[in-house]
């Protein structure tokens, strides 16, 4: 058996052997300069595939940031139609006899509204601070008071209101707090 295995092994011996004597004499056939021509070729392609890469970048880039801008004209341009009826509204109250306050004020909050509906609708929300504790999140504390009826950190006034976007808040409610 050892004679079996032994004569099994030297062919896989010499079949290794043979692929080693080729390998040398395959770079022993190579000449050092044939060797360095040919990685300066190497050297001179990955050189052009990193340039054709870097002109592609730069052109994703330049196309992304149109893209963006264009984007943003179209809904700039979508939002100001919106407000193109509120214009036209406040040119009619403008345009009308200033004698009935009464209709002039019920004009003005004709449009308020129109205008309070289209930010709704665009995601706009008042930040709501009745009955609330201050939180800094959501509010700017302006001004402290004193008030024995409330607790301390509650909101005791809103003097500018704040809102939210989406969740967002674009800018908190300024408001006065109580520390008694």
């Amino acid at each position: 058996e050892e004679q079996a295995q032994e004569a099994a092994g030297e062919p896989a011996e010499a079949a290794t052997e043979a692929v080693e004597e080729g390998e040398v004499q395959e770079a022993e056939e190579k000449s050092p300069e044939a060797e360095i021509e040919a990685l300066n070729a190497k050297l001179a392609e990955n050189a052009e595939r990193m340039k054709r890469l870097q002109a592609d970048f730069e052109n994703f880039r330049r196309r992304t940031r149109q893209e963006k801008e264009e984007l943003s004209n179209m809904v700039i341009q979508g939002f100001i139609t919106e407000l193109l009826p509120l214009v036209d509204n406040f040119d009619r109250a403008m345009a009308a006899e200033a004698t009935d306050a009464e209709k002039f004020q019920q004009g003005v909050e004709m449009i308020y509204n129109q205008l309070t509906e289209i930010l709704k609708n665009k995601g706009m929300e008042v930040i709501d601070v009745t009955d609330a504790k201050f939180d800094p999140n959501f509010h700017q504390a302006v001004m402290r008071v004193q008030n024995p009826d409330l607790e301390d950190d509650t909101i005791a006034a809103e003097l500018q209101k704040g809102y939210m976007v989406k969740g967002k808040v674009i800018r908190p409610s300024m408001v006065q707090v109580v520390a008694n």
